[in-house]
């Protein structure tokens, strides 16, 4: 089999393990406009926050470090014990889940049936926000997460392929982990948001706030609980993210690799987002294989954003997304 085959098929690969990394970011996004119509802006910086606090609770971390020893003088930076895996993750998710609370009850609250375009910048204000407000409490150094998840390359599959044509495929083990990990995460949301009375109710949010308050649904539970769920998602995209690149404030700009994805796959589809991120996966890798040395390179920088801007000329709800009819 030709070298060029098999050096395509490998990046195929690699592109939608990508591409399961990037949907993992979308996912949260579906979920707070599929509940609330909120484009939330602050998605990839949830995901950042979440992957800072779970570093600082494991590892021991002075909340306000340098803020406290910058007022009193101190010299204070840990507390001197680490905390196991599983228990910092709860924890984590504790504090996600305070954190949704704090936000509805600070910002979103006051903002029940307002316009679209008010909601959006309430969230592109909380971005900013959450990331001075994460730079403040855990630093603004680059930070190593390791919470046990695989990494490397994944042997058998090397040994499987190298077997079948003579060359043996590059697939990180930490990639396998988040297909899996998107896989249950997509099975699991579609079956509470279609069997749950829970997601009937934040279907009924996300088509009309004052409609669903009307027949007794608490706009204030639903909330709390999308942006909790979202929250999580956040923080599954973090690990993930954060074990393979390190916690890093570039992390909150994953959001913006994101848009394309939901743009492809749909905003209100929870399986479009997989289906978004694999197209965007491998086709910026194919992309740069066969186009990216006859242009000079650098080119999945940019090819996720056109392939969108194809597909909101000729479909804009995405390819699983809703058509919006309206009466007028």
């Amino acid at each position: 089999m030709p070298d060029q085959l098999l050096f395509g098929m490998e990046v195929v690969l690699n592109g939608l393990m990508a591409g399961v990394l990037y949907a993992l970011v979308a996912l949260g996004f579906v979920l707070i406009y599929k509940a609330s119509g909120i484009f939330n802006y602050a998605q990839g910086v949830m995901a950042l926050f979440a992957a800072l606090t779970l570093v600082g609770v494991m590892e021991g971390q002075v909340p306000f470090a340098h803020l406290i020893n910058a007022i009193l003088g101190t010299q204070v930076h840990h507390f001197g014990w680490h905390v196991p895996t599983l228990l910092a993750i709860i924890l984590t998710i504790l504090v996600m889940v305070l954190l949704a609370w704090t936000v509805n009850q600070l910002i979103f609250r006051h903002l029940v049936n307002q316009e679209p375009i008010i909601l959006f910048m309430a969230t592109i204000g909380l971005a900013y926000f959450l990331e001075g407000f994460g730079d403040i409490m855990w630093g603004s150094d680059i930070k190593k997460l390791d919470v046990g998840l695989p990494q490397g390359i994944n042997p058998a599959i090397d040994d499987l392929t190298f077997g079948i044509f003579g060359y043996g495929f590059f697939i990180d083990n930490l990639d396998i982990v988040a297909t899996v990990v998107a896989a249950l995460l997509v099975v699991s949301l579609v079956l509470f948001a279609q069997y749950s009375k829970q997601g009937r109710a934040m279907r009924a949010v996300a088509d009309d706030h004052q409609a669903a308050l009307s027949v007794g649904i608490s706009l204030k539970f639903i909330w709390v609980m999308v942006w909790s769920l979202a929250g999580f998602v956040a923080l599954v995209a973090g690990i993930m993210w954060g074990t393979k690149s390190g916690v890093q404030f570039s992390l909150s700009l994953i959001a913006l690799k994101a848009l394309p994805v939901l743009m492809l796959g749909g905003f209100t589809s929870i399986p479009g987002a997989i289906v978004g991120g694999l197209i965007i996966g491998v086709g910026e890798k194919l992309f740069e294989f066969s186009v990216g040395p006859m242009v000079g390179g650098a080119t999945e920088n940019w090819f996720a954003y056109v392939l969108a801007l194809i597909f909101l000329v000729f479909r804009p709800q995405g390819l699983f997304g809703e058509k919006i009819i309206e009466r007028v």
